[in-house]
């Protein structure tokens, strides 16, 4: 008969004796041929027409549509977010600018102080070049520098030249070392103030926006000292002070520096006298030019026409980081939805195997290997698991000698037939094939013994 499709036979006859089931089970009856599958003390059922016998092919493959189908969750989850962050980026691009910017809304902007100006007649122009910034001062204006020191040398040459012709006042907002040699060569930084409200620090302090507003927030920030004759200092830490006003070369103009720009900022605003401070400084003026320093700025010489900026400069400096942020969500949600091992899924064979054949199939192949050891073990066990049972042994001690010996000896003593079980169901590897034949004959006979006392 030829071998149905799915097993894997060898040539030759099987020889009657040796069908013995090589997968925990085998045919019972001494010398049959197990082709009855449920024979003896074997178990083996015949397979019904169109199931597969626990040989059957698996499959761990997905369908497009499987994958579709598990993936389209976390795709539409990524594109809610996206579009959310997209339209959220867009509703808040009108107002949010930046630190210590009139547009900004933000705790760290200063809209709420160009609205109070504007409400007493200042006009607040926000500009980012620093030759424009120079042209627009003179004698009516308050040009505010909100970071010289992010100005190059050309920057700074060009807020130099307003600061000695316009005849306004100009206010450098936390100016360093680096910037203070060419904007402010009078003054000198002389360290931090680690308080955070000053009181002006009168009768030494002559200025009258200080002695109206009172204690205000200007430290946290640097302390300046100067030699200049007319200077005015106000707001000491330390003996230094953190306002410094110092009279320019041009009539009516001065220049004022601040140590910390925290009482300009919308969250400390309304805080002690910040608020009457900032308008007194800024507001003496009727127009306001705000120059905000850009790196577009940075890399252009004033005086000369700068070169349109390039895409990759117009995208913000804070979509770097949401770009690596989605990154890293997207890594961690792909390990997190990624496939994992499960279950092999069995399938149907494309045709029905008797138990009897897949015996016989798995039989050749270990008489071809020549693994007796591996058969003699298949065999033992199987007849162990159904000796268990019988003697009252639980089934996790079936292959555990001290448990199960005693109990099949002692089976075997009360029906009159004295017999070694040991040797039988925990001995060693049969020697040649007639060896493993006669020690499946022997464990069939033991069961049967067993069964029978």
């Amino acid at each position: 008969m030829p071998a149905p499709s799915g097993t894997t036979t060898d040539a030759g006859p099987a020889r009657p004796g040796t069908d013995h089931g090589t997968d925990g089970t085998h045919p019972g009856g001494s010398g049959g041929s197990g082709g009855s599958g449920g024979s003896g003390g074997s178990g083996h059922p015949t397979t019904p027409p169109g199931q597969g016998t626990g040989t059957g092919t698996t499959s761990t493959a997905l369908t497009r549509a499987q994958l579709w189908t598990r993936a389209r969750g976390f795709l539409l989850a990524v594109a809610v977010l996206l579009t959310a962050a997209v339209a959220l980026a867009g509703l808040r691009s009108g107002d949010h600018h930046g630190r210590l910017d009139p547009r900004s809304a933000d705790p760290d902007g200063s809209r709420a102080l160009a609205q109070l100006l504007k409400e007493r007649g200042v006009t607040t122009r926000v500009v980012t070049n620093a030759q424009e910034a120079a042209t627009a001062a003179g004698p009516g204006t308050t040009l505010l520098v909100a970071d010289p020191d992010l100005l190059g040398e050309p920057q700074r040459r060009a807020i130099r030249s307003a600061i000695d012709l316009s005849g306004g006042r100009t206010v450098l907002v936390a100016p360093g070392s680096p910037t203070l040699p060419e904007l402010a060569p009078a003054a000198h930084a002389k360290g931090f103030a680690h308080q955070r409200d000053l009181d002006p620090g009168t009768p030494a302090c002559t200025l009258p926006a200080a002695d109206t507003a009172g204690r205000a927030g200007t430290g946290d920030g640097l302390r300046y000292t100067t030699d200049l004759p007319g200077a005015t200092g106000c707001y000491p830490s330390g003996g230094h002070p953190t306002l410094l006003v110092l009279p320019s070369t041009t009539k009516g103009g001065d220049t004022v520096l601040l140590g910390s720009e925290t009482f300009l900022l919308n969250k400390r605003l309304a805080d002690e006298g910040n608020a009457s401070l900032a308008l007194q400084l800024l507001g003496s003026r009727p127009e306001l030019v705000w120059y905000l320093p850009t790196p577009a700025d940075m890399s252009a010489d004033p005086g000369t026409d700068a070169q349109d900026p390039a895409l990759l400069d117009l995208v913000p400096a804070g979509w770097t980081w949401a770009l690596l942020q989605l990154f890293v969500a997207a890594a961690l949600a792909a390990l997190w939805r990624a496939r994992r091992l499960g279950p092999l899924v069995t399938e149907d064979l494309p045709v029905a195997i008797r138990a009897s054949e897949a015996t016989e199939g798995h039989a050749r192949l270990y008489r071809r290997a020549d693994a007796r050891d591996r058969a003699a073990t298949v065999l033992r066990a199987a007849a162990r698991e159904r000796l268990a049972p019988l003697v009252g042994v639980p089934a996790p001690q079936a292959h555990d000698p001290a448990a199960l010996v005693p109990a099949v000896s002692a089976r075997l003593t009360a029906g009159g037939r004295p017999s070694d079980p040991a040797a039988l169901l925990f001995g060693t590897t049969p020697a040649d094939d007639a060896a493993l034949v006669a020690l499946a004959d022997h464990l069939d006979a033991l069961e049967r013994e067993v069964r029978s006392s």
